[in-house]
């Protein structure tokens, strides 16, 4: 399932790699290579994200028709992840998402990759503590904070105190272990599934109606957000790499993607039959928080953040690091440096973004869209060279590029306005 911070971390099971290799090309070995069973738990882990938490927000915001929309992007998702597997086949030394860039582009094409994916883990980081700062006013709706002259109300201060509290991890460079604690984002997921039917089911709480059925005017936020779960595109070139059977990568795909679909669709469906029109950006922001299994699930999402955001400024921090000069390179006091700066940047632009739902949608609509559906589409264009003969696989490639570039417009102008 999406996630973004669990979402970009590429986890095996005997080898821990971490999201920096996304940035830095990764050298395959026999011991870090994997069956197709483990693989299979390997996309899933990165597929699941905080995405999970909007998508009853989406399905309420554009209607249950809407849910047509998620299946379509499914379908294109895996469209995609079957291009880049085509693109990483013409050249044995691509490694990384940045490789394929770079094959199609040279580099220029390597710079504005990176560029884009160390733009969305900037935003999934936000996206991190805001969810902090929500849940946890959500709980203490009293709680403020004064510093000096300077009064913070419940949200801000908890942004605060999270950044504060994330502190120390961002100052460590071996994160082996926080991967493995993050890699436990799919059973996160499956908690908060359980603790919404839960709430319905134990708690017996009424269904909201049926629901519209159709809403024209929320459809672009809808898309945006739908797009937002799925972008792990950027895993998918390591994963494919350390696959021992390359031709089960297809299967490998699709059984990943069908777990991570019917687990959202679950999701939407439930929280909006429970909350209807009222349900909020973070569906855990309706739970009554004095129920046993709202806490379970607010707890359980309060938890994540911890050990995901050091792994998500990772790749951003690295490829800072990259182009400082060769004397600064592998200074530890610069390194950790930067990583503090990017917290401290992070806490600011929580604070000053005013919702969960904007950053999501943002980043859906711009950042995934250009990462996980336009940029491949066009390295494959490249490489291949499809534009030269007319036909069937070039029209679908265009209609998806011109669909991407519609949903990236309409999507920000949606979040914006």
């Amino acid at each position: 399932m999406v996630k973004i911070p669990t979402l970009l971390i590429f986890l095996n099971l005997q080898v821990s790699t971490s999201e920096s290799q996304l940035i830095k090309p990764a050298v395959v070995t026999h011991q870090n290579r994997v069956d197709q069973n483990n693989s299979h738990r390997m996309v899933t882990i990165s597929m699941t994200g905080i995405g999970i938490l909007s998508v009853p927000y989406a399905l309420s915001s554009g209607g249950w028709l809407s849910l047509t929309n998620l299946l379509l992007i499914l379908a294109t998702a895996y469209f995609i992840g079957f291009l880049i597997r085509k693109c990483m086949d013409t050249n044995l030394a691509i490694t990384s998402y940045n490789g394929i860039a770079g094959h199609a582009f040279g580099q220029k094409g390597r710079v504005i990759a990176s560029l884009f994916i160390c733009l969305k883990f900037y935003f999934v980081a936000t996206c991190l503590l805001i969810l902090e700062g929500d849940n946890l006013h959500n709980i203490f709706p009293n709680f403020s904070l004064k510093l000096g002259s300077m009064a913070l109300d419940g949200r801000h201060s908890f942004i605060v105190l999270a950044g504060l509290v994330i502190l120390p991890s961002v100052c460590v460079n071996d994160l082996g272990v926080l991967s493995y604690v993050s890699a436990g984002g799919v059973i996160s997921s499956l908690i908060i599934v359980i603790c919404v039917f839960c709430v319905c089911a134990i708690n017996r709480v009424r269904f909201h109606g049926k629901g519209r059925p159709f809403n024209l005017s929320g459809m672009p936020t809808t898309i945006s957000l739908y797009t937002f779960c799925y972008c792990s595109h950027t895993v998918f070139p390591p994963i494919y790499k350390s696959i021992r059977k390359k031709n089960q990568f297809p299967k490998v795909l699709l059984i990943s993607f069908v777990i991570y679909t019917i687990t959202y669709m679950t999701m939407a469906t439930l929280g909006y039959l429970i909350y209807g029109q009222n349900v909020q950006s973070q569906v855990t922001l309706n739970f009554h928080t004095e129920k046993v299994s709202s806490k379970v699930a607010i707890y359980n999402i309060l938890a994540g953040p911890f050990p995901k955001y050091a792994l998500t400024i990772m790749p951003i921090a690295t490829t800072i690091e990259s182009r400082l000069p060769a004397n600064y390179q592998d200074n530890k006091s610069i390194s950790i440096f930067i990583r503090i700066s990017l917290l401290a940047s992070s806490v600011i632009s929580a604070a000053v973004l005013p919702s969960f739902q904007l950053v999501t949608s943002l980043t859906g609509g711009i950042l995934e869209v250009v990462v996980s559906f336009l940029f491949p589409c066009l390295c494959y264009l490249k490489i291949f060279k499809v534009y030269m003969n007319w036909g069937f696989e070039l029209v679908s490639i265009v209609v998806i590029m011109l669909m991407s570039v519609v949903v990236g417009v309409l999507g920000t102008y949606s979040s914006i306005a």
